[in-house]
């Protein structure tokens, strides 16, 4: 029993110590940049050695990577009541999209620091890397919840396809986002309201006789051009 008592408490220290790590090193990024900060002023400032910040993290990218996975949890959190309790496609899809900007508003200048970096191609902090497979699978998953919780007839095909495509539109979002300089984001939030219904309306027309043809060319277009 004392060593699983042991175990127990060293796990929640190790907890402790890594979120500190991360909460450290997000308040650095965001008050000096991404790379103006090095390891050893974040471990300075969390009170641990360098060598126990390269423990965690061994290297500044996978303290970004950590926050992604602080900003998916805290969006997931956030949709919860929704997805639970609306069936329309186009509220659900636009709920899910405002809470993704309300959630990251406290990060938003810390996003335009570090944004250059996550547009490099073959950067680990791009959302398309083998690194950020975890969370960008994470974040497919809630478009996936949005889609088949939804009660709006839709090609059966294209309600397939349809979460990683909601992704790929959120993902425009976020570059709009970045580059908002509107009080509260305004603008992003008014994107989001001109650009669902258009989508809903696409989505809503893709499963009517006359147009499924079209929906298969799309789908094709898709998957060819997929990396």
């Amino acid at each position: 029993m004392t060593d699983v008592a042991g175990s127990a408490r060293r796990g929640r220290g190790s907890e402790a110590t890594r979120e500190r790590i991360v909460e450290t090193a997000l308040r650095l990024f965001r008050e000096r940049g991404y790379e103006a900060t090095t390891m050893r002023a974040i471990a300075a400032e969390a009170g641990v050695s360098v060598g126990n910040a390269y423990y965690y993290f061994p290297s500044k990218e996978a303290l970004i990577q950590a926050y992604y996975d602080r900003a998916q949890a805290e969006h997931e959190i956030a949709c919860r009541e929704l997805l639970a309790t609306e069936r329309s496609f186009e509220a659900r899809l636009a709920g899910v999209l405002r809470e993704w900007v309300r959630v990251s508003e406290p990060y938003h200048r810390f996003a335009v620091k570090f944004f250059k970096h996550a547009a490099e191609p073959n950067n680990p902090l791009s959302p398309f890397s083998r690194e950020s497979a975890a969370a960008r699978e994470s974040a497919i998953a809630i478009y996936r919840e949005v889609v088949e919780g939804s009660a709006d007839a839709m090609d059966p095909e294209l309600r397939a396809e349809l979460p990683e495509l909601l992704w790929l539109m959120s993902m425009g979002v976020i570059l709009y986002w970045v580059h908002d300089t509107s009080p509260g984001c305004h603008r992003t939030f008014r994107m989001i309201e001109l650009t669902v219904p258009l989508v809903g309306r696409l989505v809503g027309l893709s499963h009517l006789p006359g147009l499924r043809g079209i929906t298969k060319d799309f789908l094709a277009a898709v998957h060819e051009l997929r990396p």
